[in-house]
């Protein structure tokens, strides 16, 4: 959470000069409520089964050559297998907690996954070793802008 998907996959695309895909907020114009809401209406496990469901209809989006999934996306297994039965190249935006708990802070959005910092960080650590999947690891730093990085990802395709 927090570590700048959004922003570095918008960039992304631009540079490459394509369209993309944030999946939360594909999910939030799909059912008419966002990713927070959701969870807090109906729960993580009914959130991650609709999740599920967008990604592989965002996958079918053949214009959409960047997807931003949301934080807990890649956690799922069966939403990597998705992802590899597409061929899609991954890329794991890597963050230290601190800079991603200053932007959650920041951000006064509704986190119910990181509504205090030790539940974020307990959150943020058990995600690290599934992230560590991804077939790309870029590491962020603060000083870091979105273009920077998302030249960096461009780089290497």
């Amino acid at each position: 959470m927090a570590c700048g998907k959004t922003s570095v996959a918008k960039e992304l695309a631009r540079q490459l000069d394509c369209d993309f895909i944030d999946l939360d907020s594909f999910i939030a114009d799909r059912y008419g409520r966002s990713p927070a809401e959701i969870i807090q209406q109906d729960g993580e496990a009914k959130f991650r089964e609709l999740e599920t469901l967008a990604l592989s209809d965002a996958l079918q989006n053949q214009s959409a050559r960047v997807i931003a999934l949301g934080g807990g996306t890649w956690t799922i297994p069966a939403n990597r297998t998705l992802i590899a039965l597409h061929d899609c190249e991954t890329v794991w935006l890597d963050a230290a907690f601190e800079l991603c708990w200053q932007r959650i802070d920041a951000s006064k959005q509704i986190r119910p996954l990181a509504s205090e910092e030790e539940m974020a960080r307990s959150r943020y650590e058990l995600r690290r070793g599934e992230y560590s999947h991804a077939d790309r690891r870029i590491e962020v730093n603060s000083p870091d802008s979105p273009s920077d990085l998302a030249e960096q990802i461009a780089k290497g395709i």
